[in-house]
């Protein structure tokens, strides 16, 4: 299915159980990707954290905040997630560390990927990227954006600032009160905290065998 042009992302950082994230993983990658997108989101990419063992990180998207609520309220009700969501929260403490993004104004947020996502049997190399999420005033959100895309140039994958629209599905809730500016580039980036102030978290990403964005 193609991607949809996406303007809302969603950055999902679960904490799992002990010793399980291979497992969502597998579950992910085998039952999660094609059954989203079906319903109209883009699966733009799942990772496993470097630095935090029990810690899946995925980026979905979608083409508005309309279509948002239609999409997740099609897959949530549907067959699949009724099949196997249980199982999928069986590996996880805590889900609802999740940034509502949009793009920074200085493209369309992720690129669409240039190859197929792997298939079930690929055994892909696994790529690193590295994620930063900054606090930043919403009146300065665009010089900010500027600095990280002068500072990283080529390896700038995507920039992204909070959407502040009201959450469309409050069934999976996101996090509020704050604005923040994220960025993911490739490959590992040194000293991330100079490419633009108030940084808040750092994220070693290594992508999963079926993630798209590589």
């Amino acid at each position: 299915m193609t991607a949809p042009d996406a303007t809302v992302f969603e950055l999902r950082q679960y904490t799992l159980r002990p010793g399980r994230r291979d497992d969502l993983i597998a579950l992910f990658d085998r039952e999660f990707v094609e059954s989203q997108e079906a319903t109209g989101m883009w699966i733009v990419g799942q990772f496993r954290d470097l630095d935090r063992p029990d810690r899946f990180v995925w980026v979905r998207g979608f083409r508005d905040m309309a279509s948002r609520a239609d999409a997740l309220t099609a897959f949530y009700s549907g067959p699949v997630w009724k099949e196997h969501g249980g199982a999928a929260n069986a590996t996880m403490i805590d889900s609802g560390n999740v940034l509502l993004l949009r793009p920074a104004g200085l493209g369309p947020g992720f690129p669409r990927a240039q190859q197929a996502r792997p298939g079930l049997r690929d055994r892909p190399t696994p790529t690193r990227l590295t994620a930063a999420v900054h606090r930043v005033d919403p009146d300065s959100a665009g010089a900010t954006a500027v600095q990280v895309r002068a500072a990283l140039g080529d390896r700038l994958v995507a920039c992204l600032v909070t959407e502040p629209a009201e959450n469309t599905f409050p069934a999976l809730p996101v996090r509020t009160g704050e604005h923040v500016l994220a960025w993911f580039a490739a490959g590992e980036i040194d000293a991330p905290e100079r490419i633009a102030p108030e940084l808040t978290q750092t994220l070693r990403l290594e992508s999963t065998a079926r993630s798209q964005l590589r």
